[in-house]
């Protein structure tokens, strides 16, 4: 008598995208294709290029790696992949150029890696939904108001979180009259911070101490997004939470917080891409953060309690400032956080008993355990 043992589940590793933060996203998928349990999981790295396309990659991290003098990149080659949109068809198919599609097996899974627009904006989320596929991570509206600086924060406030104050410059706003755009700031307190509302990884950030610089920097910004969030420069310090979905009906967990240290002497400002990404040496990870214990509780509370206010799922990282009265004060929050093991999501989680593969085998069983459809 023949027995079949079960196959492992297969997880589609999705990277790559059309937003500025392409080679982040690559960068991401390279940690974990290294560290995922090989043992346990067959993997299947899908990349999509800057037009869209969806496109089968070599599962091999090395030339998925951002470091200095290399930017990754996904490049279409000719043979595309698919997932069926078909209820219950969780079929991968192959499109090779002049050749029929190809069944290429069933998804149980998809690990979305996609930072920014057209894939952590609730997107893909939404594609997914509408085949019942799982995925590791929140769903479309978490997702998308996640994106959203703006609406972040209106929710945010709305659950009676606190909030630095801020102004939102609508395109419709700075093409009509940009000069009283820029009066709406000067009720903020300077320096500003000026962002694109619906792009990470600090792209097009800048901060302005003057008046007089403020028009270029809401260029900068406009040239990822067209609309434009302000915010009030807050004096503190910079502390991070790493939340994690409970399982069943248990509470999120809240990783120790950490601290963001930007090195003097390496020609940065504040946290910007190059910091993140390029320079480790400019950059300080201290966790646990050197907080009282008071303190410390009351980041990792607010930190469960904007991950339950936006409705995530699977991972955030939630980002605070502490003031010198120990007050504590919301940022932001990334609902799909860089995910290499030298960023700060995982780290936290190292320095707090999780380490990296094992983070990464929990996200992808919380995804196997929930349930599709509405939630």
């Amino acid at each position: 008598m023949t027995t079949h043992e079960p196959r492992k589940p297969r997880v589609a590793v999705v990277f790559g995208g059309r937003s500025s933060e392409h080679a982040v996203s690559c960068a991401t998928a390279a940690g974990v294709l290294s560290a995922i349990d090989r043992e346990r999981y067959d993997v299947v790295p899908i990349g999509v290029s800057r037009d869209g396309s969806w496109v089968l990659v070599d599962d091999d991290p090395e030339p998925l790696r951002l470091v200095p003098g290399h930017t990754p990149e996904v490049v279409h080659a000719g043979t595309e992949v698919a997932l069926s949109t078909s209820v219950g068809d969780r079929t991968l198919s192959v499109h090779a150029p002049g050749q029929p599609p190809q069944a290429f097996g069933e998804v149980d899974v998809v690990f979305p890696l996609l930072h920014g627009p057209y894939g952590e904006d609730g997107t893909l989320q939404g594609m997914l939904e509408l085949a019942d596929v799982r995925y590791v991570g929140s769903g479309v509206l978490a997702s998308a108001a996640g994106m959203d600086k703006h609406y972040m924060k209106v929710v945010f406030a709305g659950a009676g979180l606190p909030v630095g104050p801020y102004t939102v410059i609508t395109d419709r706003q700075w093409r009509a009259d940009p000069a009283a755009a820029m009066d709406a700031v000067g009720a903020l307190s300077w320096p500003v911070f000026v962002k694109p509302c619906r792009a990470g990884s600090s792209m097009g950030v800048s901060r302005v101490e003057r008046p007089e610089d403020l028009e270029a920097a809401i260029e900068s910004a406009r040239e990822h997004d067209l609309k434009v969030i302000v915010e009030a420069g807050i004096v503190g310090r910079e502390i991070e939470c790493a939340v994690l979905e409970g399982h069943g009906l248990d509470a999120p967990r809240t990783s120790l917080p950490g601290e963001i240290v930007v090195e003097s002497g390496h020609g940065h400002d504040f946290y910007d891409f190059e910091a993140k990404y390029l320079d480790e040496s400019a950059v300080r990870l201290s966790c646990p953060a050197e907080l009282s214990e008071q303190v410390s509780d009351e980041v990792r509370r607010l930190a469960a309690e904007a991950f339950d206010a936006l409705a995530c799922e699977g991972l955030a990282r939630v980002d605070c400032f502490v003031t010198e009265r120990g007050e504590v004060v919301i940022n932001e929050i990334n609902t799909m956080p860089g995910f290499t093991p030298h960023s700060m999501y995982p780290r936290m989680w190292q320095a707090s008993g999780l380490a990296y593969p094992d983070l990464i085998d929990e996200l992808v069983q919380l995804a196997l355990e929930r349930p599709v459809g509405l939630r």
